[in-house]
Order: structure tokens, then sequence, then C-alpha cells
């Protein structure tokens, strides 16, 4: 019995694998909504901007149908057929209990707090990283930046 032997990789192939002609996919754009205040005026709307809300990197004011309202992060939403079987969770800005919110129970959505991700692209970060390096301003670090 002799040793299994490997053929030698067509050139075909190899070039089907070069990463200069393989498919690139575009990137997607960030739509901002920072600031924004949604009109739900639909069943569709209210699902539309709640999922926004649970993309969104920052807080978000909900206003229940009883006037309350509570700010915080939205960081769960489960969708049903219904808005009643529809719901969101979010932590409240003042305190650590988590609140669970129905679709149907939501009068208006505002997307408050400030996004602390915005403008943060990693094209900018290393512009501004070489920039500090060339220049010796300040301390070029590759640890992140506080957010705060």
């Amino acid at each position: 019995m002799s040793a299994p032997t490997h053929a030698p990789l067509q050139t075909a192939k190899n070039a089907a694998l070069d990463p200069e002609k393989l498919e690139v996919a575009p990137g997607t754009q960030r739509e901002s909504v920072e600031g924004w205040v949604p009109t739900l005026a639909s069943d569709e709307e209210i699902r539309a901007a709640l999922e926004k809300a649970f993309d969104y990197r920052g807080d978000v004011t909900i206003t229940r149908k009883d006037g309350s309202k509570v700010e915080g992060y939205l960081f769960d939403r489960v969708t049903g057929a219904t808005l009643d079987g529809s719901f969101v969770r979010l932590l409240p800005k003042d305190s650590n209990q988590r609140v669970k919110l129905s679709y149907a129970g939501i009068a208006a959505l505002a997307f408050s707090g400030r996004d602390p991700a915005a403008g943060k692209s990693w094209e900018a970060w290393v512009r501004k990283y070489w920039s500090k390096k060339s220049t010796g301003e300040g301390e070029a670090s590759l640890e992140p930046e506080a957010l705060e």
C-alpha cells in the first residue's frame, strides 16, 4: 500500500481564490436616528420604529398610553402576530430593574439619548491614530478611548 499523494493545485483554482478577484459586497450606511421622534399611527409604523430602536445604541424614551414615560436602553424585543402579543424590554436610565412594555401600550417613542458609537468608524479611528503617531501629539495608543 502506498501513501496518498496530493495533486498540485490547478492554476485555474488558484486564480478563483485570488482575493483581488473575489467579489466584495458593499458596506452598509448607518441611518442616523438620534433625536428622531417617529410617527406611530399604524401597527406597521410602531413595529418599524421599535425595530430601529432595538438596533439603536443610545437611550430611547417611551411614552405609555397612560402618559407615563420611561427612558433607557432597549435591549430586547419579541414580535408577535398582534401588538398585544409583542413587547420590548429596556433597562431604565435611573434603575436596575428591567421593564417590559407591550407594543399596544406605547403611545410615543423618541430616540432621546446620544448614540455613543456615532462617527466612530474604524477608518476614522485609524486616521486619528496615524495623525497622532506622526505628529507626536498626545499619546497614540491602541487602547480604546473612554466613551464619556
